[in-house]
């Protein structure tokens, strides 16, 4: 029974073909100001055991070496640590701590344990429904922290570590940020290939309680198996944990390029359009009043107040009709415009759970690229403001 429900999950998302009509936009752009980086396990946990090393201390240290590099060449960054000494922290209080300093990214670092003591090489994980018995072993050990918890079972409403049926609902809240997290945990897993000379075992999916919690896109680094000697050598060692802070560092240095770059590419385009010239022909004054009629028109419109999750299933450079024929027929789609674009959205949520639902009702409708985006008071924001503002 479990396989057929995730099975017909996996073919929900999947399904459907690509509307080539829009250009998709894929990511809410508002450039990185605050991290938070997360060293696994801690004090009484210790997370997996290597012959002679722990792995709260080796996430730690990775960790800490990896927060240096961002405060010595990007002051302007904020850098949050969940923890900087060996203490005990809940899974939930780790994802407390991203989302009240809202966080536009969130890594957790760890390190790797499996019964195959030649088992080695990296990989990075987000949040997602499990496509292998591996990646949900891994998941397991890694939840398995909440059983340290007198009151997992409150915190977690029930959750089971050690129950596939319980990774189930947790796929849904992540989904939000998906396509950003793929996106970092591929630079990571390059930089460990390219720079650091380590296997790549690849991005993959799982279930893990310390992602779905948090309110920005999150990464869990499987930095290396301590359970194999020769790669246990290179992750306890100074020169190990440099260069693995370092891969990861370049990784984030890339991808914060990348947003920040494409947010300043819709921030000038915002400007041009707004942007008037001091004179111009009679001519071109008079065909302007027919536009000024229509814009008295918007003015009316009904603003919707408060915190409002829409998916946005297309972009195009000219306003299309809204009308069912020209999205696949979908109804009731609307349109605003932003960055010298027009965007189409679909529903008016008033939590992300809704909005996580209709993203993948409209993903199986074809529109495959669909994402979340938020509004405060009819005004777009991003989307960790807006559930720390219902908060």
């Amino acid at each position: 029974m479990i396989k057929r429900i995730i099975c017909g999950f996996l073919v929900l998302l999947g399904s459907g073909l690509y509307n080539t009509s829009f250009a998709q936009n894929k990511t809410d752009f508002f450039g990185i100001k605050t991290i938070c980086i997360d060293a696994g396990h801690g004090g009484h946990d210790s997370g997996c055991l290597g012959k002679g090393s722990q792995e709260k201390h080796v996430a730690l240290s990775i960790a800490l070496q990896l927060g240096k590099y961002i405060e010595d060449n990007f002051p302007e960054v904020e850098v949050v640590y969940t923890r900087k000494t060996d203490v005990y922290l809940k899974l939930w209080e780790r994802a407390a701590i991203a989302n009240k300093a809202k966080a536009d990214l969130f890594i957790c670092v760890h390190a790797n344990a499996n019964d195959n003591k030649l088992a080695y090489g990296t990989e990075t994980y987000v949040m997602g429904l499990h496509k292998s018995e591996s990646n949900l072993n891994v998941a397991k050990r890694e939840n398995s922290s909440i059983l340290l918890e007198e009151d997992y079972k409150a915190k977690y409403s029930d959750f089971d570590p050690n129950s596939p049926e319980s990774y189930i609902v947790l796929t849904m809240r992540q989904n939000a940020f998906l396509d950003q997290s793929l996106n970092f945990a591929a630079k990571v897993q390059k930089q460990f290939t390219e720079r650091v000379g380590r296997k790549n075992r690849g991005v993959k999916q799982a279930g893990f309680l310390v992602l779905h919690q948090t309110n920005m896109p999150s990464v869990l680094i499987e930095t290396g198996f301590l359970t194999n000697l020769d790669e246990e050598k290179f992750l306890v060692s100074k020169t190990g944990q440099d260069y693995l802070a370092s891969a990861v560092f370049r990784a984030f240095k890339e991808y914060k390029s990348e947003i920040e770059s494409k947010q300043k590419i819709e921030d000038t385009q915002e400007s041009v359009e707004k942007i008037e010239p001091k004179t111009e022909p009679k001519e071109l004054v008079k065909t302007k009043e027919k536009p000024k009629k229509q814009k008295k028109k918007k003015k009316g419109a009904v603003v919707e107040k408060g915190i409002v999750f829409k998916v946005q299933i297309a972009t195009s450079s000219k306003e299309l009709e809204l009308k069912p024929e020209n999205f696949n027929g979908i109804e009731g789609v609307s349109i605003y415009k932003a960055g010298g674009l027009y965007r189409y959205t679909v529903g008016k949520e008033k939590n992300m759970n809704d909005a996580n639902i209709l993203q993948v009702r409209l993903r199986s409708k074809g529109f495959k690229d669909a994402f979340i985006v938020a509004f405060s008071d009819g005004k777009r924001i991003a989307i960790s403001e807006a559930i720390q503002q219902q908060r």
